[in-house]
């Protein structure tokens, strides 16, 4: 399968897809943290034509989320970047490529644009952590949890979903919202993709 992981620089999903023998390419206007050989820079507009059959989209999301709602509410913000972005979605939904996820967190696109087809949290797929996550499926099935091995476990059974939530709500606040405590500045660091939510799709998208 040729896949096209769309805005990313970490390369996360893109060596999920390759580990199970699929080319897999990442495509960011950000050099990659990877493999030189894998990664397109540029514009991934320029790209939806090449023969894609499957893209995994994860665009920014500095001007979706709803914590960065009230900037344009307050008008600390002129609307159009709003605008803009959203736009952006779009035409990556539009692709014409046969299969299509559009990843963002919770935020205006699901007001403005249309309902998510699925919302997953981190700690669904073995990571101690809540960060809610929307997903737009056009093509695919929803993500399955709990019944598929993932990487961070390689070395024994995967834990349940009901075991690593238990274990997450144990955790101090600073540590299952890792991702909310980053603070600003660390855009990079929090639209990485868990590592087990990557393979979930390998491992599944892979195979349809």
């Amino acid at each position: 399968m040729k896949v096209l992981v769309a805005c990313e620089f970490s390369q996360v999903v893109t060596r999920a897809f390759r580990d199970r023998g699929h080319e897999a390419y990442s495509c960011d206007i950000l050099a990659t943290e990877g493999n030189l050989d894998w990664h397109i820079q540029g514009d991934v507009l320029a790209h939806l034509d090449d023969g894609w059959d499957l893209m995994i989209a994860h665009p920014p999301c500095t001007h979706l989320t709803v914590s960065g709602a009230r900037w344009f509410t307050e008008g600390k913000k002129p609307l159009h970047l709003r605008e803009g972005a959203m736009e952006f979605v779009i035409k990556l939904w539009d692709a014409p490529i046969p299969k299509v996820c559009i990843e963002n967190p919770v935020g205006v696109l699901s007001t403005q644009w249309r309902k998510p087809s699925q919302v997953i949290e981190p700690y669904m797929f073995g990571h101690p952590e809540t960060k809610r996550t929307c997903l737009w499926l056009r093509n695919l099935p929803p993500l399955r949890w709990g019944d598929s091995p993932q990487l961070a476990f390689a070395d024994k059974s995967p834990p349940t979903t009901q075991y690593v939530k238990a274990e997450m709500e144990a955790l101090p606040p600073k540590e299952r919202h890792r991702i909310w405590w980053l603070g600003s500045g660390k855009g990079k660091e929090r639209s990485v993709t868990y590592q087990g939510i990557a393979q979930a799709m390998a491992e599944q998208w892979g195979n349809e």
